[in-house]
């Protein structure tokens, strides 16, 4: 740290709080005698944030007006502790013992040797703030062997006090419906996080695994000759979001504006891809109430379909009722190239490994292509049984009749085909166990 200091500006990253059993007090010190400055941005210590995950508030009022941190790492018959046993036992409302997995018998065995009540409710706490989190609870007399019977291990912290027994009352984290599920998010990585929120904020631990890719067209010339005729058209319907991203990301880039779709009626499938255009103040003309292909079709209606000139910038692969069954009413189709769809390299030896561990609750499709590139994935018959462990679920009735013809099991499938409709669907089926 000293010589890269000397040249460099160096960011020294800690778990925790660097002064917080963090050994960041010795190193600013070796810096400070090397004659380098440096600044410490203090950190929220898993001390505190561990037991609030566990419902565990450290003081509170008429249980505990002080709190102590303490080492829980150190030796059974060290010559010279630094531990004051005595002063700990009875002078302190709540103790927190970092890294005291290991020595938890011990530690019991000397709070109550220097006057602590047996009855004293412990906690010990493992994987703190993760999806992985384990609690258990017991006395000071009975904690090493709950401890050791539920398996607990390192990283743990150990919480003493009356305040343990809040967590009965205080246990938010683990409640949540999703705790303790892995849910696999397939989707594009530019369009995971959203998805990712809504089904962290349910409690689930999400594992990104991009099986789609979108990229620009491998040629841009179908969709700049249609800009270029605008005028030409009397329907622009937009089928995803990327198909509104990268139709006016190229709008732009023929230095034209929304001005340029005066006079033109413009149709969107889904809430999502419909905001994206309100979004540039843009009024829609249609909006199916189903999000699919076949509801513009049911809504359009015949009349407004024939002799009318429609455009569809869209994905480089999809589905080919929309432009076949307006055709079919007499519309005359345009269907250009906006964005391709590829599959990612993916670390597919990790997911399988998971997957034969049990170690998964869910795998999320939001499109057919995700389906497709999963499966190419994990070539052979392996699939269905490989996921037989998983619930499997579709964002809509096309996605899931894509899964079944690759031999899966449709376990969730919401009414609504959106990602929040989606992720209501998936607490909805584990709130079943």
């Amino acid at each position: 740290l000293v010589e890269k200091g000397r040249h460099s500006v160096v960011v020294r990253l800690k778990g925790g709080d660097p002064f917080i059993f963090g050994r960041g007090g010795e190193e600013a010190l070796a810096l400070r005698e090397a004659g380098i400055r440096f600044e410490v941005v203090p950190g929220v210590t898993s001390a505190i944030a561990v037991p609030a995950y566990a419902g565990i508030s450290l003081t509170h009022r008429g249980l505990s007006a002080s709190v102590a941190f303490v080492t829980g790492h150190e030796m059974p018959g060290k010559e010279e502790s630094d531990i004051h046993w005595d002063r700990l036992a009875t002078g302190v409302g709540t103790l927190v013992f970092l890294m005291g997995v290991r020595n938890l018998e011990f530690i019991s065995s000397q709070l109550m040797e220097h006057g602590r009540a047996a009855e004293t409710p412990v906690a010990v706490i493992r994987w703190g703030t993760t999806a992985e989190q384990q609690t258990v609870t017991g006395t000071l007399g009975s904690i090493a062997q709950v401890a050791g019977e539920a398996g607990i291990k390192p990283p743990a912290i150990i919480v003493v006090g009356e305040v343990a027994g809040l967590r009965q009352h205080l246990n938010w984290f683990e409640e949540r419906p999703l705790f303790g599920k892995t849910v696999v998010v397939t989707r594009a990585r530019e369009q995971a996080s959203a998805f990712r929120v809504l089904l962290e904020g349910k409690g689930a631990q999400c594992l990104e695994f991009p099986t789609i890719e979108v990229v620009p067209p491998a040629s841009w010339g179908p969709l700049d000759e249609a800009i270029r005729n605008l005028g030409l058209y009397n329907w622009l319907i937009f089928t995803s979001v990327n198909g509104v991203r990268f139709f006016f990301q190229r709008l732009q880039e023929h230095g034209k504006d929304v001005r340029a779709l005066h006079g033109i009626r413009l149709g969107a499938i889904g809430p999502k891809t419909a905001a994206k255009l309100t979004e540039r103040g843009l009024r829609l003309d249609l909006v199916p109430s189903e999000y699919r292909a076949e509801a513009v079709i049911e809504e359009l209606g015949e009349q407004e379909v024939r002799g009318k000139r429609f455009l569809l910038p869209r994905a480089a692969k999809a589905r080919e009722i929309l432009p076949e069954k307006l055709e079919e009413m007499g519309g005359q189709i345009d269907v250009v190239t906006a964005y391709e769809t590829i599959r990612p390299a993916g670390k597919s030896e990790e997911v399988r490994s998971l997957l034969q561990k049990g170690a998964i609750s869910c795998i999320t499709f939001t499109s057919s292509s995700t389906v497709e590139n999963f499966a190419a994935m994990f070539p052979g018959d392996e699939l269905p049984s490989l996921l037989d462990k998983a619930a499997i679920a579709c964002i809509g009735p096309i996605t899931a009749q894509t899964a079944r013809e690759h031999g899966l099991e449709v376990d969730i499938m919401p009414a609504e085909y959106t990602v929040e409709a989606l992720t209501a669907e998936v607490v909805e089926y584990f709130s079943r166990d």
